[in-house]
């Protein structure tokens, strides 16, 4: 797996004109829920969550693995507890997951980036109070909707980013 930024992600995708998706990740310290988007790249949907323990990370890659090749991904929108103010335990532990993740080799040639997750389970959480789900089921249901809430917070970024360049390229050529 090779970390590249985040417009990077998606410049490489338009460069292959690969009809390649992304997956987003939520990586917390006892699921991880899983988000993918369309072929276009315009829209996340929710797919699952994986269990995560220190001692299945083997088994996590081989299930990401097949997720790669039964979905067409490019690669991986993780998120990431960006905070400026102190240094974030939760942060330590995605890059640690992401690290495990890559040295099992087999999410090889495989690209990622990180991209904030900032409220994503706070906002799902209180989406969710109101219907009273079990315990165990609202948690995994935060983590897959919030893997959700971070991947389209990245395709709208990088797809709202995309069009300001058209329209500057557009603007250019009109005064050339």
């Amino acid at each position: 797996m090779k970390y590249v930024k985040p417009l990077n992600l998606f410049h490489d995708l338009l460069k292959t004109n690969s009809l390649g998706r992304l997956l987003g990740l939520d990586v917390g310290d006892k699921y991880v829920g899983l988000a993918v988007s369309d072929s276009q790249n315009k829209i996340a949907s929710p797919l699952s969550v994986l269990f995560r323990k220190k001692r299945n990370t083997d088994l996590l890659a081989s299930n990401l693995q097949s997720l790669v090749s039964e979905l067409s991904l490019e690669g991986f929108v993780v998120g990431y507890p960006f905070d400026r103010q102190r240094s974030n335990p939760d942060a330590i532990w995605v890059k640690l997951f992401v690290d495990d993740l890559s040295k099992t080799g087999k999410l090889e040639g495989l690209r990622y980036t990180y991209w904030d997750e900032c409220f994503t389970s706070k906002n799902v959480e209180l989406l969710l109070k109101p219907l009273e789900l079990h315990p165990v089921k609202s948690k995994m249901m935060v983590d897959k909707f919030a893997a959700v809430g971070i991947l389209q917070g990245y395709l709208d970024y990088v797809n709202r980013n995309m069009k300001s360049q058209e329209q500057l390229s557009e603007a250019r050529s009109k005064w050339r």
